[in-house]
């Protein structure tokens, strides 16, 4: 149908099938239990979240670490990337629906306009992060969809409003969550409109890396990159639901570049456009390079569970 996700999830999989491959070759030297998990409804659907509610980290033997990652295309293919603390953002979705009165366009005395209630509502949004949050701190609020009448001389009857919240803690996005819905109230009262505001059944926490783990992780991240260093990077507002496995247990996720890839000349796309970009493409070089990460990540901290001499030595890979 000329549709496509464009964010990669065939080539995570992908990656975690070729180090599932891997590993069994090895099964019997292996002290512990690695646990792959290829979680479904990554952007909507909160499907980690299911998975952590049906208990994936206490299946036992239970897991005592985790890790993912997620192909990168602002960096150069091979590095690999990551930063203790929030990597990625928290995040929720809405959508608001504006009521008026509809009638004809050459009468708009006699209509309550939704569209002039919405492009209101649309401009005066994004002043709840720009004056009412702290300049140190991260947020965002965007618009990403308005749809309302199909006639060029028909005012519409309703209007309705589909968009995003981020922010870098749990608390900041209740925060501007309240926020929004206290501006699309009042500025539905000024217009004359009915207003009403839903959310996603569950808004994603922060994707937070464990900062004794990650300590000890980034050598393991700098031995796989193609550099030879972990690349530092500043936290990202995209979400990820990896973050409600980081909730339970102690996590690490990295970020892998993408972005050097292809060759126009040659007719093999460029691989740095940006996730969800309608010309993204992936650098397949890059699906060996996840395959080595989560290997050596699932095996060294097996060995290290080991050295410490833990009961139970089981981690998630994701």
């Amino acid at each position: 149908d000329g549709q496509m996700h464009a964010c990669v999830h065939d080539g995570h999989t992908t990656m975690l099938l070729g180090a599932a491959a891997l590993l069994k070759k090895i099964e019997s030297q292996i002290v512990g239990t690695v646990r792959l998990v290829f979680q479904p409804a990554e952007e909507g659907g909160a499907g980690m979240k299911r998975m952590v509610e049906e208990g994936v980290h206490l299946m036992e033997p239970k897991a005592q670490l985790g890790f993912g990652m997620h192909v990168w295309p602002t960096l150069p293919t091979g590095i690999v990337a990551s930063r203790p603390g929030a990597l990625m953002a928290a995040a929720e979705m809405f959508q608001i629906t504006l009521t008026g009165k509809g009638g004809h366009a050459a009468m708009p005395h006699q209509t309550v306009d939704p569209i002039v209630a919405a492009a209101s509502l649309i401009s005066s949004l994004q002043t709840i992060v720009s004056r009412t949050l702290s300049p140190l701190e991260s947020g965002v609020i965007s618009v990403t969809a308005i749809s309302a009448g199909d006639a060029f001389n028909v005012i519409p009857g309703d209007a309705v409003l589909k968009g995003t919240i981020r922010a870098l803690s749990t608390e900041t996005l209740l925060s501007l969550r309240d926020k929004v819905q206290a501006m699309v109230e009042s500025t539905a009262l000024l217009h004359g409109c009915n207003s009403t505001i839903t959310y996603s059944p569950d808004y994603y926490p922060p994707t937070f890396n464990d900062a004794e783990l990650f300590e000890w992780t980034k050598d393991i991240g700098a031995l796989i990159s193609r550099d030879g260093k972990l690349r530092d990077v500043e936290p990202t507002m995209g979400g990820e639901d990896f973050s409600f496995l980081a909730e339970v247990i102690p996590t690490t996720f990295f970020f892998i570049g993408q972005g050097t890839g292809g060759d126009e000349t040659h007719h093999i796309p460029r691989t740095d456009f940006g996730l969800h970009h309608p010309s993204f493409a992936l650098d397949e070089d890059v699906l060996p390079i996840g395959v080595e990460l989560h290997a050596n990540l699932a095996l060294r901290s097996l060995k290290r569970l080991a050295e410490e001499g833990s009961d139970i030595i089981t981690k998630a890979e994701l």
